[in-house]
């Protein structure tokens, strides 16, 4: 066979035909237009650029339809040939879908997608994540989910619902022990947890460091715990802005102890100056407040690992009321 007609035959015969042919079947749910699972038992190829690639998401191996077809079967180039030229009139399942992968799919609501998932509860994967790999304590998960802003996510990742001034969910963030990132087709605005009318905010950059400064300072009655989600749009400082416009406002710039948490500390004291609140900047010993709780629960530092008699502050570095 000469070149050429290896390479009419690699445009007439695409990699899901091979995978079909050999028993593969498409995971519709977790394909999408330019990755297509195929699965069969438990092997998982993806078929990639246009049906003329694909790689395996269990190894290293991937290339085009006739390294495919050696692939699957043992097999040298010549054999290999013979495989795919054997399927010249095969027509796979996925040439006659009625919605092609290039039709948008119809993307359930933000609101509805939050309400779609369950709250986390005592042994659900996300609770074992928030208590082992995080570090926080039952009582504050517990608040947490009585509050209504963490939801179960996918693979043992936890959700923290971000909502506008009425209240109403408009995204979350996602953090599990693989994974963060924040909801598709969501927008930031500010996770909060703790007394809605505080005069004390606290505002981090994540969730999981709102949870955890609450953690180390047990919950303080006089406190909002708040996360911009690690960004600053204009709902988010919209947000903040009402809430350091309150009566008695006081902002505590809790973000972490590098130069991104310093620009964010600065620019909350600008806001504070704009609206006349007061302010004071508080720095965890760690990178971040998660990091910095862990450290303190192996000195047995924690509410739950100390004697009832000592002592726990967190002090602003900088004065404040």
């Amino acid at each position: 066979m000469n070149k050429n007609d290896i390479e009419e035959l690699r445009a007439r015969v695409g990699c899901a035909a091979v995978l079909e042919h050999d028993g593969f079947a498409i995971d519709r749910k977790e394909s999408t237009r330019r990755a297509v699972k195929f699965r069969r038992d438990d092997d998982i190829v993806i078929v990639i650029h246009g049906d003329r690639g694909w790689f395996d998401a269990r190894s290293d191996a991937k290339g085009d339809v006739f390294a495919l077809a050696s692939y699957l079967h043992g097999i040298g180039f010549a054999e290999a040939l013979a495989v795919v030229g054997d399927l010249v009139a095969f027509q796979p399942t996925a040439a006659t879908w009625k919605k092609p992968f290039s039709q948008k799919q119809t993307v359930a609501s933000v609101a509805d997608r939050w309400n779609h998932r369950k709250r986390p509860w005592r042994a659900s994967a996300t609770w074992r994540y928030l208590r082992q790999n995080r570090a926080l304590p039952w009582r504050v998960i517990s608040a947490a989910i009585d509050a209504d802003v963490l939801r179960e996510g996918p693979y043992g990742s936890m959700w923290a619902k971000h909502v506008d001034e009425a209240g109403a969910v408009i995204g979350w963030e996602e953090r599990g022990p693989d994974w963060r990132g924040f909801s598709t087709g969501g927008a930031k605005a500010l996770f909060r947890f703790g007394k809605v009318d505080a005069r004390r905010i606290c505002v981090t950059e994540a969730a999981i460091d709102a949870l955890s400064l609450a953690a180390i300072e047990q919950t303080r009655s006089d406190t909002l715990y708040v996360s911009t989600g690690g960004g600053w749009s204009p709902l988010t400082a919209q947000a903040l802005e009402i809430l350091a416009s309150g009566e008695g406002g006081w902002l505590v710039a809790a973000t972490d102890n590098n130069v991104q948490g310093e620009v964010f500390a600065d620019r909350l004291r600008q806001m504070a100056d704009r609206t006349g609140c007061d302010f004071s900047r508080v720095r965890p010993e760690s990178e971040d407040w998660n990091e910095e709780l862990k450290e303190r629960r192996e000195r047995g530092e924690l509410p739950h690992t100390r004697p009832a008699h000592q002592g726990l502050s967190c002090r602003p570095p900088d004065g404040g009321p």
